[in-house]
């Protein structure tokens, strides 16, 4: 950390004129505060060597009016985070700063409009891993601020630090994907419809289909529709199957019971309709249909193509639609839609399967979609991002979901390699490794 000497006095700019000079400098004053013009980051220069410790970088520079800077106060690590280098994917440019998600501080905004002020303990979600402004492996972040969760007071940075990312896919796995309508809880969004609000153009052109033609109006989740997590520790199931059950679903978790099944069973957000264990995959898929016998059309795969392929032989295509229940999450005197006249092929039911790290390697048979998440309109699309984001504050505020089981905590940013080495190993499971950057 750069002494005092480095610091200077900053002041931002202001979206609305002032009515008086007293109010003026009143504003002023508010918006000032000190910043380093120097930090200290972690950067990869190159694949598979480890992040460098790297003092006297520049401090990232707020640029656009729903900017706003952060003081990184803890990190969630990601698997993404060894992954990417390893494997040599995801990494834009080199040298390159990595980390997904992180909590800490307001210390600098730009628009006075905004629902964030100077020292808001806050979540950044940072989905967008082009711009290095926006990384989590540094002292200050630059966020978008509907990319930004404001925490209530009884979360703790450290816990907050966690969820953020398997937030956002899993509510993008359910709305996107599935069609799920969060309008009936605590007035969050229904998804489904928001995407076709858009202009398609406004869309990227690899995520388009799947905005807009993943799933079919009359064949979205409703409510005690089955869904099965194959993968159900991570944290991104942890995710999932609360938000699931908080709209009525019914949950199916495949996990090593050894492992992770007293937890599951004894933790109540996560609790399941189902738990298989996941040691022998075929009889898992055998458990899954004797027991559902046809009902599940709705499958999320959070471990990658083999086990993706499992999944999709649990899942059960080709049912009637039903038209005289409400969706998942619509208020519950909504009207159902109107069946037509005469009910015909297109009106059967597909399965779906979800893929958040691969999907089965042969094309889907007939009958069933593959999905992958769009995960870049939580960033790129302004009105998902903010929709998102208020409603996690609310869910979070009302004490609706609760933040992955926080296994350890590495102390400095010096400590994240050793951090990301223990996921390597296998050693972080059921829960998040942290960072405690001050």
């Amino acid at each position: 950390m750069p002494s005092l000497s480095f610091f200077r006095r900053m002041s931002l700019p202001s979206v609305g004129k002032p009515s008086s000079k007293s109010s003026a400098n009143e504003q002023n004053a508010e918006e000032r505060v000190s910043i380093p013009e120097t930090q200290t980051v972690l950067l990869l220069h190159a694949p598979r060597q480890p992040y460098q410790l790297t003092t006297s970088y520049p401090v990232p520079q707020v640029k656009g009016i729903r900017e706003v800077l952060v003081r990184t106060r803890a990190i969630g690590l990601n698997p993404i985070d060894w992954k990417a280098p390893d494997f040599n994917f995801g990494i834009p440019e080199l040298p390159y700063i990595s980390g997904r998600e992180l909590a800490g501080e307001i210390v600098q905004t730009s628009d006075r409009s905004s629902r964030l002020k100077l020292g808001d303990r806050v979540l950044v979600i940072s989905t967008d891993y082009r711009d290095l402004r926006k990384a989590a492996y540094q002292e200050y972040v630059v966020a978008l601020d509907y990319n930004t969760v404001r925490i209530p007071p009884a979360l703790s940075l450290e816990k907050a630090s966690t969820l953020g990312v398997a937030f956002v896919a899993a509510a993008l796995a359910l709305g996107v994907c599935m069609g799920v309508d969060f309008s009936g809880e605590l007035g969050g969004p229904d998804l489904h419809r928001l995407v076709r609000e858009v202009a398609s153009e406004g869309l990227a052109s690899d995520i388009r289909k799947e905005c807009l033609d993943g799933i079919r109006e009359h064949e979205r989740a409703v409510r005690g529709d089955w869904l099965a997590v194959w993968g159900g520790s991570s944290t991104s199931a942890h995710l999932t199957i609360q938000l699931a059950k908080l709209v009525g679903l019914k949950t199916v978790a495949i996990v090593d019971k050894a492992k992770h099944g007293v937890r599951l069973t004894n933790h109540q957000a996560i609790h399941t309709d189902l738990l298989v264990d996941s040691h022998d995959p075929q009889r898992a898929v055998d458990i899954i249909r004797s027991n559902l016998q046809g009902k599940l059309r709705f499958g999320i795969d959070t471990r990658g193509a083999e086990s993706a392929t499992s999944l999709l032989q649990a899942l059960s295509p080709g049912t009637s639609a039903r038209q005289s229940r409400p969706l998942v999450g619509a208020p519950r005197n909504a009207s159902p839609p109107s069946p037509p006249a005469t009910p015909d092929d297109s009106m059967l039911l597909s399965a779906h399967l979800i893929g958040l790290t691969g999907l089965p390697k042969h094309p889907a048979p007939e009958g069933t979609v593959y999905h992958t998440i769009p995960i870049k309109l939580f960033h790129e699309m302004p009105a998902i991002g903010e929709a998102l984001s208020s409603w996690l504050e609310r869910l979070l505020a009302e004490g609706r979901i609760c933040a992955p089981e926080v296994l350890d905590v590495e102390q400095g940013l010096g400590s994240v390699n050793k951090g990301l080495d223990r996921m390597r190993r296998g050693e972080i499971s059921g829960g998040k490794l942290v960072v405690k950057v001050a």
